[in-house]
């Protein structure tokens, strides 16, 4: 849309006034409000405290007038100098009245334009604050999504090195039972107890007396590796890098 086109469209809404809106208070609940909308806040409330200042002493000048008023209807027919000198008084009274609410009504017939130009201006500033928040929040949340999917990816491929682990450590354990026998592994692992067999759930009861051993030989056999759940050919991937890297950290 031309700029002039939506300026035109902008003039023929009617805009509420924002700052009696709470609704329009929340907008501004998490990062605060610029110093461009505090200023033009503070303008639409000294014109609507102005206003409702106005409007309370037009309303008593209204009341001094009609009694002013009443004095000189009462005083018009007296004679003496002291009731001539009220009577003048009361017109010269009710000459000032008149202009002050001539005054008052005037500035009050300008004010609801000026509080609507401000109000307008204050709807500029929010619409501003407010498309630049959401495009920040969009950019900011398209980072973080970015940044998810990366994580899920480390995840997966952290999960698959973890799962590569575990498989070797069962591997590592069910060859050395296998070659050295229970007694002597018995006495290793009492000597070098900081492993676990199995998954990280298991580290708490990875080190085991002798006769603990013994007892859960017969529940669990070491040798027996399921596989099922894991992904063969990324361990067996992850198990060459780790291989190569080795070698290569052996020829350095």
């Amino acid at each position: 849309m031309a700029d002039r086109d939506f300026t035109t469209a902008i003039s023929k809404i009617k805009v509420p006034m924002l700052i009696l809106d709470q609704k329009w208070h929340r907008l501004f609940a998490l990062g605060g409000k610029p110093e461009q909308v505090k200023e033009l806040e503070k303008q639409e409330n000294d014109l609507l405290k102005r206003e409702a200042e106005l409007k309370k002493e037009l309303k008593d000048l209204k009341k001094v007038k009609e009694n002013l008023m009443a004095s000189v209807m009462s005083n018009m027919e007296g004679t003496s100098d002291l009731v001539s000198k009220k009577l003048d008084d009361d017109k010269r009274l009710l000459e000032e009245c008149k202009e002050r609410i001539q005054s008052n009504e005037d500035e009050l017939s300008e004010l609801p334009q000026q509080t609507d130009d401000v109000n307008r201006e204050l709807m500029l500033a929010t619409m501003d604050y407010c498309y630049d928040k959401l495009r920040t929040n969009s950019t900011e949340a398209e980072e973080i999504t970015n940044w998810i999917k990366d994580v899920r990816v480390q995840l997966k491929k952290n999960v698959i090195r973890k799962h590569n682990r575990e498989i070797n450590n069962k591997e590592i354990y069910s060859y050395m039972h296998d070659v050295f026998g229970m007694e002597v592994l018995n006495l290793f692992d009492m000597q070098n107890g900081d492993f676990y067999i199995g998954t990280i759930d298991d580290k708490g009861d990875s080190v085991k007396t002798p006769a603990d051993k013994q007892d859960e030989n017969d529940k669990t056999d070491l040798s027996d590796i399921q596989l099922e759940e894991v992904d063969l050919d990324a361990v067996s991937k992850e198990s060459k890098e780790d291989t190569e890297e080795a070698e290569s950290s052996t020829d350095e």
